[in-house]
């Protein structure tokens, strides 16, 4: 049987090819995955760009318009592409407004695809050596210093992004602007295991538990420093699994 030529069949033999259970690929590797991704377009994974004026008329950032109760009922839907030991390719699609919670990635690298539409990404690497304090009060919780990455819109067509195990901005939230896709390649993937299971945070400025005092800031402004509180997943988080309909992958 002759192997199918798609797009993203290439892309999994590459990625099979070159990613390996080492959470960090050479200059090389990530640069010639980053390529092949580049070329990707909604048609080639089975998508059709959702766009409308209802939608675009939100804006950037007139997304507060909507309230937590209209987002609960617009959920996300993930799409599964293909799992395997070393990687996982996924995509999200997401209506305006959507909301992925701030997450890390331990010990993973990931690139991330815009396939259409735009979106908002806001990312933190932490500091190190790790800046943790215990904030004061009846309910107490420990909080850690981590730095600014990255707070732009990406709008597709745009290039491929990459996070790193300590860089890049491991720590990320996505909220759409428009309706919008987003394919992901991990690697290694996610594990219910110590050290590979997921986080949600809550980001509070800098200034909430260090008002008046630098001596955590090696560079930049105090802006550019948040200090981040791990949560229980978001009681407003609502996403769906939906069936890939691109190409099929041949394993």
């Amino acid at each position: 049987m002759t192997k199918n030529n798609s797009k993203v069949q290439a892309l999994y033999d590459h990625c099979n090819n070159t990613l390996t259970s080492s959470p960090s690929p050479s200059p090389q590797a990530s640069q010639s995955i980053c390529s092949l991704l580049d070329t990707l377009g909604p048609a080639d994974v089975g998508l059709k760009e959702e766009l409308s004026d209802d939608d675009l008329e939100h804006g950037n950032f007139g997304l507060n318009q909507l309230n937590r109760a209209e987002r609960q009922a617009q959920p996300i839907t993930y799409l599964d592409v293909y799992k395997c030991d070393s990687s996982t390719m996924c995509i999200f699609c997401l209506p305006t407004a959507a909301v992925i919670p701030l997450h890390d990635h331990p010990g993973m690298t990931v690139f991330s695809k815009v396939l259409y539409g735009s979106i908002h990404v806001k990312a933190y690497d932490w500091v190190e050596p790790a800046q943790i304090q215990e904030t004061k009060g009846p309910s107490s919780f420990p909080v850690r210093l981590a730095k600014l990455s990255a707070d732009k819109v990406l709008t597709a067509p745009c290039e491929t992004t990459v996070l790193y195990p300590k860089s890049g901005g491991n720590l990320h939230c996505f909220t759409a602007v428009t309706p919008c896709a987003v394919l992901d390649i991990l690697s290694p993937p996610y594990k219910e295991e110590p050290g590979r299971k997921f986080s949600y945070y809550h980001d509070y400025p800098y200034s909430t538990f260090s008002a008046g005092n630098r001596a955590f800031i090696r560079n930049g402004k105090e802006e550019d420093y948040a200090w981040l509180a791990a949560i229980e997943t978001p009681d407003d988080l609502n996403i769906c699994d939906g069936k890939y309909a691109g190409p099929a992958i041949e394993l």
